[in-house]
């Protein structure tokens, strides 16, 4: 089968897209025939060694996280899932032909394989920063680089449970954080007086890593109310940095009932080739994403 991997740590130009052997479900695991892998920062951050405490890998190593498929393999102790069933779930080197998958759970209906593979990692990010930020229903929550995967799910799931949403990102993206039920307003020179003119802020999130800790803590009031998964010297600035995942499987069943009900609903911005990994992890370090990106098998 073919797959992305990489032999060393460094820039896109180290993913190589070769013949690897076909991987098999262990115990509590399926094997999936990828149709779509998700493109996820965590995908080229593990790619440039960044987060190893996190992610520990031994090279060489294949990319990627989320996917969305049909199963062909169902290992021991597996119940409810047969083979030929569609799935969407996390696992490992989902940027390959076939890949296991650890959690997984029925794509919803109406669902494409790429729009499935854009929702596993993205979801539990959301569902798990918003309980560890402690927002509540009535309050405000600030989200710094809301138009990406993470921000449209923190948006939809966030006025879901009834809290007021204020959302930055690019000039481009206005219209479309107003579309997901925010209060929108670009980043950029003067940003923190804008978000002021907005209301008070009970919390905030940091999404996009792009330096504005300070800023988050000063509207605020207070570092414990700030929450970061894109910028690693958070903890610098009394600021939590949640990077390690929560239960998949409970994230992945409430993205089902949520796109079922119709309160989801994350758009694929961008799909690309196995061919063409290395600009896909160039654009998704670029940032300005509308929704998501994936890789199409």
């Amino acid at each position: 089968m073919k797959r992305v991997s990489f032999a060393e740590f460094g820039g896109p130009e180290v993913l190589q897209l070769l013949d690897a052997e076909e991987p098999h479900a262990g115990p509590g695991q399926i094997r999936v025939a990828v149709r779509a892998a998700g493109v996820n920062p965590v995908d080229w951050r593990v790619r440039e060694g960044q987060i190893l405490q996190a992610h520990p890998i031994e090279l060489p190593a294949g990319v990627g996280i989320d996917a969305a498929g049909v199963v062909d393999e169902v290992g021991a102790g597996v119940d409810g899932i047969s083979v030929g069933d569609n799935v969407f779930g996390e696992g490992s080197s989902t940027y390959a032909e076939f890949a296991v998958l650890s959690a997984w759970a029925r794509m919803p209906e109406g669902l494409t394989f790429e729009e499935a593979a854009g929702y596993p990692s993205v979801v539990e990010t959301a569902l798990r920063v918003l309980r560890e930020v402690g927002v509540q229903p009535g309050q405000t929550l600030l989200v710094s680089g809301a138009s990406g995967g993470v921000g449209s799910a923190v948006l939809q799931i966030a006025r879901d449970r009834g809290i007021a949403v204020i959302g930055t990102a690019g000039a481009a993206n206005q219209d479309y954080l107003r579309s997901l039920g925010a209060v929108a307003t670009t980043y950029g020179a003067g940003w923190v007086e804008r978000v002021r003119q907005l209301g008070p802020v009970d919390a905030a999130l940091d999404l996009a890593g792009s330096g504005v800790i300070r800023e988050l803590v000063e509207l605020t009031g207070d570092p414990a109310k700030v929450l970061s998964i894109a910028d690693l010297d958070a903890p610098d600035l009394g600021v939590r940095f949640s990077g390690v995942a929560g239960s998949v499987p409970d994230a992945l069943a409430e993205a089902a009932d949520l796109i079922a009900r119709g309160r989801l609903h994350i758009p694929v911005e961008k799909s690309y080739p196995l061919t063409e990994a290395a600009a896909a992890h160039i654009d998704s370090h670029t940032g300005h994403t509308r929704g998501r990106r994936v890789m199409v098998i």
